[in-house]
Parts: structure tokens; C-alpha cells; sequence
């Protein structure tokens, strides 16, 4: 690490290309000589799978007017090259996060200021009406500042092309070049404001309207069913409660602390619905007004966290493989019983994923497609594929995507979903819980477990590096006494069958990625975050079901697997 070269960096930033609120920050850290200024300065901050994240502040590593303002002119140069006869527009949005209002209008100054046409959202929303409001305005391109599910302090840029879909090589890519061209004199950052519409209502109705209309079944009565959702002081809050009164939920109780949507996220530690702490109050509530089903989303109202009514009555927290499993039956049969099914159909998950999606879509005779990590890989499959209908798909992540008019991640019509799965289930005198139980014991019970392993700051970002050259180099060869048959390394693109020595191609986009997966079907999963700085673990194991009443002695033996393999990944 060269602190002199750190140092030369940041003196770039007491240059007038820079106000003088940057520069007394950037001086204070130079004073100081602290780590915060290598951590701010020692690297670009660069896009990962879920675009630009990081902690605000000054410096190139840090989310800031110029960090963004430098990607929004690189897009900017991009989309110009892309359609050199065409004025370009844009649709911008945000979420509750700090500064996330004041980022986005400076984003939107940079994107007038360069002669295009701006539609920006006239306050937060979710993430998903971003990508639906992308082709529904007929846009180049939508940008949403947001850092989903991390902390206070983080925030975020996402990039979507004209298909409401993140974009994806080789487009990213070109986008990255024409950013690393740019030094930061070069941003325009004078508005030109008749080149700025606000948008809003409009927008919302067409979006409630879209996903009522593609998620709700025609059932009779919504109103026995027992609704608790929380907002987790994020966006859904802005049109989740229009769109259980459009399909006809009336018995929907709101966790009330929690409805002010707030950047400080003041009632929970994280305001992530993976981790059961951050609906601990939406659980008391729960069992308060005795509900059927309990949902909760993050701030940018991309993923969900559900809980139901287990067997013996007790609210239980599902995980993201078990909620896809359960939505991906759901949508498949309602394609069914339509008479829609015709062999042209196809759902999709990813790599890290629960193997259960494949064994329901075939019993279907419906393809299962398996991409990366991140749902823009699999609004590519879309695009990819428009021979194919799309029925739906998501990840391990907490995150679903019902049909393709939203491509990307989509807890809105994934939280209707989910209701109307226990709607359809309560109505017929079963449960969503006991919908789950019947797809194990039709497709063996696969549970899944993960382990995320922090490694903050430059070390950590090291550290996390040498975990995976670790793996590579000393491939797991047994896991919980299973011989280990293939390991996929998506990094090289191969498969290599460890009894035969046989190596083979993957036909997916180069990711820093490796899979083990033994005779007995239990799959181990290893990959760095694109947008955290943790390593992740993904276990996956599974064995037959006899019975519904069997499920807990058979889930008690999966999770103590499960827990046994994490203590190889004690880092």
C-alpha cells in the first residue's frame, strides 16, 4: 500500500473542481492521516452485482456529488455514442435513504446539464416501479439511489437499461470505460431545468394497476385471511397499502413504528427482512391479531422476509429458497390450470440457489434456466429468450420476480404473491405452511442454510481474496462425510468431475464463484458479495419426506447437517 500515492490522490480533491464543503473534509482527513483516508482514497469505488455501493463521504471510494456525478456523465457519454442522432431520457428514483433526495436531484442536474430528457420522481419510491416506470416512459435508461438492506451510512447507484433490466456485460462494461475516461473537472453539473419533469401518481396507478392485474387470482374472499406488514421504514410504504386495497385485502395490519419511512432506520439494527431481529416487532404484532401471514421489505422494497403459521400454530420465518419454491409451484400451476402451458415456458434461478426449483419445474415439463447471482442475469434470460414465456423466478436472496413487467427483484408483487398463496391455502382449509410440506414431500425436503462472513475495509477485501484462492488451489474433496463429485468454478468456467478428472465448459458469464457438490446432492457454495464486504456460504442439503407429519424430525436432521458443515467455514 503506497500512502504517499493515497495522499496525492486526495490532494486532487482541494482542487476548485471541487466545492469547498468536499475540500475541508478531504483536508481534515489529510491532517489526520487516518485510515478513514485510506479507506476512502486507496480504491475507485466500482460496480458490483448490484451496482454502485458504499459508504458515504468524501474520496473516490466513497458514495458522494462527484463519485456519482462522475458515473451519471460516463452513462451519460455511453448512451450519447450508443444514439448519436436521438435526445436520450432517463427516469430517476430513490429511496429513504440519507441524502438519497439531494443525490438523485444532483444526478438529475448532470443529466440535463448533457442535453437529456430527465423524469424524476417527485419523492422516494421502490425500486421496482423504477424499472417498470424505465419502459413504461419508453427511456434509455433509469437510475435509482439506493443501498437496499445496508447500513445507515451506505449508499448506492443502480444502473437500468431500456428493458427496466440492470445492465449486464459486455453494456456495463462500456458504461465503465467511458467512466474511466472522465476526471472529475469534467462533469457538468449546470441544470437545465426545462429538461425536468416530475413524476409521480400517474406512474403509481399504471404500476398498482400492472401488478394487481399479473399477481391476483380470482378469488372470492380476501377478507378471511390475517395480513401484518411492515415497511421496515423503506418505500413499499408508498404503494403497498393501494395495492392490498386494489386485489381486496382489508384485514392488513401495519407495524405503525415503523411506517414513517426513516434513513436512520430507528427500530432495528439493520433493516434487512433476512435477518429475523428486523421483524421482531412485526412478530409481536403477529401474535398479537393472531395473523395467518406475516411480510416485511426492505428499504428499496426489492426483497421480502415471510413468516406463517406452522403446524403447531406458531409464527415461523421462512428463508428465501423456501419462499421461491413455494411461489415458483404457485405461478406454474396457475399457468396450468389458465391452459398456458405448452412447453415454451421457463422460471429461473441462480447458481447459489435451492436445486428444489428445478425438480418442481420439471415435473412440469417446464425449463428451469440457471444464471449468476443477482436478477439481472436473470432479466437477461428474458431478454435472451423472447421465444420462451417467463413465468417467473428468484434467488436465495429473499428476492422474486413475478412475470417480466418489473426486471429485477420485486418485493411489491412478490408480497401480493405471497397472499394470495394463503388466500388460495386458507380458503380450501390448508395453510401456507402445509403447501410448503406437500412440495417436500412430492420433491424430497431441501433445506438450506447460509453463512456471511465479514471482512471489512482494504484487509478484509484482502483477506476475502485468499479465502477463494485458498479453495481453488485445496478444492473441498468431502463435506459431512460425502465424497465431493464436481466443483464448478464460474471464475474459470469449468466443471471438473473430481472422480473422473474430467473437465467440461459452463456456459455462464465469468463470476468469482465456486461449487461443490457432492454424490448425495448436498451443495456448498463459496462467493464474495458484490455489495457487502462479506464472503458467503451457501449449504444445501436434502433427503426424502415420507409424510407432512415427518417434517420436523426430518428438518431437525437437515439443520444440524447443515450446522455441521458451517464449522468448515469458520473464518
Amino acid at each position: 500500500m503506497d500512502i504517499q500515492k493515497i495522499k496525492d490522490s486526495a490532494k486532487t480533491w482541494l482542487t476548485p473542481s471541487f466545492d469547498t464543503e468536499t475540500q475541508k473534509a478531504v483536508q481534515h482527513l489529510i491532517d489526520k492521516d487516518s485510515q478513514e483516508l485510506i479507506e476512502s482514497f486507496y480504491k475507485d469505488l466500482e460496480f458490483g452485482t448490484g451496482g454502485m455501493r458504499g459508504i458515504m463521504g468524501a474520496g473516490i471510494n466513497r458514495i458522494n456529488k462527484y463519485t456519482l456525478g462522475r458515473v451519471s456523465q460516463g452513462l451519460i457519454n455511453y448512451l450519447q455514442k450508443k444514439h448519436p442522432n436521438k435526445q436520450c431520457r432517463i427516469v430517476i428514483a430513490y429511496d429513504c435513504r440519507k441524502n438519497s433526495d439531494t443525490l438523485a436531484k444532483t444526478v438529475a442536474d448532470v443529466f440535463t446539464a448533457n442535453g437529456v430528457k430527465v423524469f424524476l420522481f417527485e419523492n422516494m419510491r421502490p425500486t421496482p416501479e423504477l424499472s417498470f416506470a424505465v419502459s413504461h416512459l419508453n427511456c434509455e435508461a433509469g437510475i435509482v439511489l439506493t443501498a437496499s438492506h445496508n447500513p445507515p451510512e451506505y449508499n448506492g447507484y443502480k444502473v437500468y437499461g431500456s428493458d427496466g433490466a440492470q445492465v449486464v456485460t459486455p453494456e456495463d462494461g462500456l458504461i465503465i470505460e467511458e467512466v474511466n475516461k472522465l476526471d472529475f473537472s469534467e462533469i457538468k453539473f449546470d441544470a437545465k431545468p426545462d429538461l425536468l419533469e416530475y413524476i409521480g401518481k400517474d406512474i403509481d396507478k399504471a404500476f398498482i394497476k400492472t401488478s394487481v392485474t399479473n399477481t391476483c387470482l380470482k378469488l372470492k374472499n380476501r377478507n378471511d385471511l390475517t395480513i401484518v406488514f411492515t415497511s421496515l421504514h423503506g418505500t413499499s410504504i408508498t404503494v403497498m397499502p393501494q395495492v392490498f386495497e386494489q386485489a381486496g385485502y382489508k384485514n392488513v395490519h401495519y407495524v405503525e413504528e415503523q411506517r414513517q419511512p426513516d434513513g436512520n432506520f430507528p427500530t432495528v439494527e439493520s433493516p434487512n427482512p433476512e435477518e429475523p431481529a428486523a421483524l421482531k416487532m412485526a412478530l409481536e404484532l403477529a401474535e398479537k391479531v393472531n395473523a395467518d401471514i406475516l411480510i416485511g421489505t426492505d428499504p428499496d422494497s426489492d426483497r421480502l422476509g415471510i413468516a406463517v403459521r406452522d403446524l403447531e400454530g406458531h409464527m415461523r420465518l421462512l428463508n428465501g429458497n423456501q419462499t421461491m419454491s413455494i411461489m415458483t409451484s404457485f405461478l406454474i400451476k396457475k399457468w396450468k390450470k389458465q391452459g398456458k402451458l405448452n412447453g415454451n415456458q421457463f422460471v429461473a434461478s441462480t447458481i447459489v440457489s435451492t436445486d428444489m426449483i428445478s425438480e418442481i419445474a420439471n415435473s412440469y415439463g417446464v425449463e428451469n434456466k440457471i444464471c449468476l447471482t443477482g436478477f439481472k442475469w436473470i432479466a437477461k434470460l428474458i431478454k435472451d429468450n423472447t421465444n420462451q414465456e417467463f413465468i417467473g423466478g428468484g434467488e436465495e436472496s429473499f428476492g422474486y420476480m413475478v412475470g417480466d413487467y418489473v426486471r429485477d427483484k420485486d418485493a411489491i408483487s412478490a408480497t401480493l404473491l405471497a397472499c394470495e398463496i394463503a388466500s388460495y391455502a386458507k380458503q380450501k382449509g390448508s395453510t401456507f405452511y402445509k403447501e410448503l410440506l406437500g412440495l417436500y414431500v412430492k420433491h424430497d425436503f431441501y433445506k438450506e442454510h447460509l453463512v456471511a462472513v465479514v471482512k471489512k475495509g482494504m484487509d478484509g477485501a484482502a483477506q476475502i481474496k485468499q479465502i477463494m484462492i485458498d479453495l481453488r488451489k485445496k478444492p473441498l474433496a468431502e463435506i459431512d462425510g460425502e465424497k465431493v463429485k464436481y466443483v464448478y468454478d464460474y471464475e474459470s468456467s469449468t466443471k471438473r468431475d473430481l472422480i473422473t478428472g474430467k473437465e467440461t465448459q459452463i456456459d455462464i458469464p465469468k463470476s468469482n464463484v465456486l461449487v461443490f457438490l457432492t454424490e448425495k446432492g448436498t451443495k456448498v457454495a463459496a462467493r464474495p458479495s458484490g455489495t457487502e464486504p462479506k464472503i458467503k456460504f451457501y449449504f444445501s442439503v436434502n433427503t426424502p419426506l415420507e409424510s407432512v407429519e415427518r417434517a420436523g424430525a426430518v428438518e431437525q436432521h437437515l439443520d444440524e447437517k447443515n450446522q455441521r458443515i458451517a464449522k468448515i467455514f469458520d473464518y
